[in-house]
């Protein structure tokens, strides 16, 4: 006879023997908490901590976005797939399958079941199989000495040394929460003693049932119903909860969601599962909860899972066209420290902080402005690398109504060529590019210091001149940016215009009435016009954001958010408000948590200058403008400018009405193919984005409306006496100068 596991059996009988020393304590929660025999015999345990505190247990965070007035679920994130829930939502099925199952005088004992635990250390004693060893109370303080662990995980972003250390210490601290010895069970029952008195009976059964890993990363009753039979907890029935129950026995191996499994697939009928199913269905007729015929017509049935998956980040956001919406929300909330000190807490408040997360954008509309993208530009094309975006914002409020763009979102480690992560509406911070030249929509900053200098629109310029060197041009201080080769400027078509007001130079976008009106201007004053309505560089450390004289001409970097954020600024009389995608944050306990707010210029444009400028702009969208094919003609109100930088490698149109922008982008990712020489649909690549911006407002002017911008006031629109006359310089027509190569040169004004 073998006698090798005599000194285990002494280890645990060691165990048993303090085990029954608690037994005063752990008969019933009444000793427990009263009696002068539990006083006593607790004393043996002064060297453990009496309680172990419950800490907030990891939940999935939701984002929302409206739809028809509903709140619609977008994307999740977790760590740990769980929403946790209250008695009244957890099946009385549940409930009575794990009491009978795991601990069934779980209402009598104070925390500890002697007899079981007596039970369970010579079993295992014996090499053989625990069951029901530890109570319920037990395997949940266990459950929360694990969870303490998750929060150690590695990060998969440090260092491989720094990864090395951390995954050192998270294997110790999950050895220490689930190594079989007499500490860690002493350290258990001493726990569970301490939570009997803290806590109710039913609130400890919900917590556990709560916490309980169900496989995977799937936490939870209410997670685990809907995950293996897209039911919530409370809509269970008996088989499926004996199912649910059975998995916790070993979730790693009894899951149901892996059919191909040899050992417990579908092929075998979840062979493992059932019979640990059928089992707990045993148990729960042996202790009463359920009858005879209920028993064996839940046992007659087979195990058959409908698995629901639950998304985990942005990627699924895209069956609403919102993935890259929900990708630029996800990193406002991992910047912002509104949302947590350091990143790690920022990260560990979206994937555990069971939120919902209530967004400004509506899917209505996002799904009409996709579909104007999709109806011209294609996700790839043999011809370039293309790219076309729109992005609208409320005026006033900042809030961003609609994100797309032409490319699917994709995130992974191997994306088609035919997606992309890059979200060409935001700043590169904000997971985006680094811009692209903005073309003559920059203008309206040339437009508004031209008005803030006492110029009027009816003031007539000279639109001779094509060479303009560096010396005519001036700005003040900080900017220090004019300097080198003389400046080439052409128009659209290479023509050369005599004369015009500045009015019809906005209207027709003439690249050298524009370039002449800057050599009377400040450069740093349009630079500052510009950031009066919040604009800045997409990427400042790639591109820097430029006062020089080509500039005037839209050469600086800028994301479509910014533009369409400043156009609505001057729609809001001058005051432009930062972009804002949060509307509100609802934590786990229902209460408001603090968000981001829109935060509006210190700097406005003076209404009656901005007042003037509209009126001028909107002449662009007008009969004879270069945008008037863009205008639905709804009978709202309406202005913009045009965007095309030389050899129409970047094209724009960005416009407003009193209530929201937008800004429509066309063109290279990376290259420099000429739009032009390209055909969308029957429609000339130039001239494509008035096709999809014209869908887009249309749709906007429908659901916001909008009313009649305030009339300029008489001196912005008188003309002035005419100058003398002079005589130009008429050098042969440049590039339209000072580009960078393969990026999008400067401008050409028209469209």
């Amino acid at each position: 006879m073998r006698w090798g596991w005599a000194p285990a059996l002494v280890g645990f009988v060691a165990l048993s023997g303090l085990a029954g020393v608690l037994a005063a304590a752990a008969v019933t929660p009444a000793v427990a908490l009263t009696g002068s025999a539990a006083d006593s015999t607790i004393s043996v345990f002064d060297g453990l901590p009496e309680y172990i505190k419950v800490e907030p247990l990891a939940q999935a965070s939701t984002m929302y976005a409206q739809s028809n007035g509903q709140q619609v679920p977008i994307a999740s994130f977790y760590s740990q797939n769980r929403i946790e829930v209250g008695w009244d939502a957890i099946s009385q099925n549940l409930k009575d399958a794990a009491v009978a199952t795991e601990d069934p005088r779980f209402y009598e004992h104070g925390g500890v079941d002697v007899s079981g635990t007596l039970r369970g250390a010579v079993l295992t004693a014996l090499h053989k199989s625990v069951q029901g060893g530890s109570s319920i109370t037990q395997q949940y303080v266990k459950n929360i000495l694990v969870q303490r662990c998750e929060n150690k995980q590695p990060d998969p972003t440090a260092s491989e040394a720094v990864q090395k250390k951390q995954l050192t210490i998270y294997e110790s601290c999950y050895n220490d929460a689930t190594k079989v010895d007499p500490s860690r069970k002493l350290k258990e029952m001493r726990y569970a003693i301490g939570l009997e008195k803290e806590y109710s009976k039913n609130d400890i059964l919900q917590s556990y049932l709560n916490i309980a890993l169900f496989g995977g990363r799937v936490y939870g009753v209410q997670s685990a119903a809907e995950y293996y039979f897209g039911v919530a907890a409370k809509d269970v029935n008996l088989q499926q909860a004996a199912t649910l129950i059975a998995i916790l026995n070993n979730p790693d191996n009894l899951r149901i969601d892996r059919p191909d499994s040899k050992d417990n697939g579908a092929a075998n009928g979840y062979k493992a599962t059932l019979e640990r199913r059928n089992y707990v269905l045993d148990r729960m007729l042996a202790n009463g909860k359920i009858t005879k015929e209920e028993h064996d017509a839940a046992r007659a049935t087979k195990v058959e899972p409908k698995i629901s998956p639950m998304s985990n980040g942005c990627m699924t956001a895209q069956k609403y066209n919102a993935a890259f919406f929900c990708d630029y929300v996800e990193r406002i909330i991992e910047q912002d420290p509104i949302f947590g000190k350091t990143e790690d807490d920022r990260s560990n408040f979206l994937t555990r902080g069971g939120l919902k997360i209530y967004t400004s954008l509506n899917l209505d509309l996002q799904a009409q402005a996709q579909a104007a993208i999709s109806s011209y530009i294609p996700p790839a094309d043999p011809a370039l690398d293309l790219g076309s975006s729109n992005v609208s914002v409320e005026v006033g409020t900042g809030r961003v109504v609609t994100m797309v763009q032409n490319r699917p979102y994709d995130n992974t480690a191997t994306p088609s060529p035919a997606t992309t992560a890059v979200n060409y509406n935001t700043d590169y911070d904000y997971g985006g590019s680094e811009g692209f030249q903005t073309g003559s929509a920059y203008k309206v900053f040339d437009l508004l210091e031209w008005l803030q200098e006492g110029h009027s629109l009816y003031q007539s310029v000279s639109g001779t001149q094509h060479l303009f060197p560096q010396t005519a041009f001036h700005e003040s201080e900080p900017c220090e940016d004019i300097g080198g080769a003389p400046w080439p400027v052409s128009n659209d078509e290479g023509e050369t215009v005599t004369s015009t007001t500045v009015m019809n130079a906005t209207a027709q976008s003439i690249n050298t009435i524009f370039a002449k009106m800057a050599t009377q201007l400040d450069l740093c004053g349009i630079k500052q016009r510009a950031q009066d309505l919040l604009v800045h560089g997409a990427d400042e450390s790639a591109n820097r954001f430029m006062a020089n004289p080509s500039s005037v001409l839209g050469t600086n970097y800028i994301a479509p958010i910014t533009m369409a954020t400043a156009y609505a600024g001057l729609a809001n009389n001058g005051v432009a408000c930062s972009p804002v995608a949060i509307d509100k944050v609802v934590d786990a306990n229902g209460a408001a948590h603090a968000v981001p707010k829109s935060q509006c210029s210190t700097t406005p444009i003076d209404p009656q200058i901005a007042a003037a400028a509209i009126y001028a702009l909107q002449g662009v969208l007008r009969g004879g403008g270069t945008a008037a094919s863009a205008n639905p003609n709804d009978g709202i109100p309406i202005f913009g400018k045009t965007g095309t930088t030389d050899n129409s490698i970047e094209n724009w149109l960005v416009t407003s009405s009193t209530k929201v922008a937008q800004a429509t982008w066309v063109g290279n990712v990376e290259g420099a193919v000429a739009l032009r020489s390209q055909s969308f649909q029957g429609i000339g690549g130039g001239n494509v984005k008035f096709a999809i911006a014209k869908r887009i407002i249309a749709a906007l002017n429908a659901a916001y409306g909008g009313t009649a911008f305030p009339s300029p006031n008489g001196k912005f629109v008188t003309a002035p006496a005419p100058p003398k006359p002079t005589t130009p310089t008429v050098p042969a027509p440049g590039t339209g100068g000072g580009g960078t190569p393969g990026k999008g040169g400067p401008p050409k004004g028209k469209p």
